[in-house]
């Protein structure tokens, strides 16, 4: 069904929608045009990451969540980067990317870290299958092992000291980064998204509870100046801001959390 026809039917059945309402139409606008730019960038410039830490990896797969064109420039959560180079050089043996979805981040570390292994869990089949396809593709698939839902106890399998966690599971991190319930979270290094627009207070929680274990960073989403390609560099305003948009609908900060010993 067209997007013309959809939002015609919207609005056929409610003719005085309400903000909320109006909101999530406006969304789901964006998120078309988003994806025609998303089209125009494979066309013209490939599907391979042009900068950031994952610059050169192909990337011929569709997002698990969308987003796709900072993906492709190499854009997406920028503000991460320098945190990204500063993990990479640390030189984990192993990494674990719970809640990897197509396998930006699984397969990205996994080109940058030849010695590492990584391990990318998450509950969703055709997310697994896509970054299986993803290592696939980047030639990483024997570094890249896949599984389905991680629980909490899996966290003592993997060596304190040598073991990298990133993790974004959409609210579920409250539960899964449970110290008193899992102690061997104590000697992981861990990069974690909170879903703070999810469950307000989130990231303060996690903070406060790894405060005695771990030293703890916490990272802001930023809007800030993206080096565009030429042709995308010439669209309307409205594009380019499209183009870079991350598609969040709110509050989703970042801990890093090193422990102490």
């Amino acid at each position: 069904m067209g997007i013309a026809r959809i939002l015609a039917e919207r609005l056929a059945a409610n003719p005085e929608p309400s903000q909320d309402e109006l909101n999530a139409m406006l969304r789901l606008l964006a998120k078309w045009r988003h994806g025609l730019i998303a089209n125009t960038l494979r066309q013209r410039d490939g599907d391979t990451v042009q900068t950031g830490p994952f610059a050169g990896m192909r990337y011929p797969v569709r997002s698990a969540e969308g987003c796709e064109v900072p993906r492709l420039l190499g854009c997406y959560e920028q503000e991460l980067a320098p945190v990204i180079e500063s993990l990479i050089a640390r030189g984990f043996a192993h990494v674990l990317n719970i809640g990897c979805a197509e396998g930006y981040y699984a397969v990205g570390m996994a080109r940058r870290m030849s010695g590492a292994m990584v391990h990318a869990y998450d509950s969703n089949e055709a997310a697994r299958n896509a970054c299986r396809a993803l290592a696939e593709i980047n030639a990483v698939s024997a570094r890249v092992s896949i599984g389905g839902l991680f629980e909490g106890r899996d966290f003592a399998a993997f060596p304190p000291g040598d073991t990298l966690v990133l993790l974004d599971i959409e609210g579920s991190e409250d539960a899964l980064l449970d110290i008193a319930l899992y102690p061997a979270l104590a000697g992981l290094t861990i990069l974690v998204e909170c879903h703070d627009v999810m469950l307000p207070g989130l990231s303060a929680r996690l903070a406060g509870r790894f405060a005695a274990s771990h030293a703890v960073t916490r990272i802001e989403h930023a809007i800030g100046a993206v080096a565009l390609p030429p042709w995308l560099a010439q669209m309307g305003h409205l594009d380019r801001l499209l183009a870079v948009w991350e598609w969040r609908s709110g509050p989703t900060p970042w801990l890093l959390l090193e422990p102490h010993v």
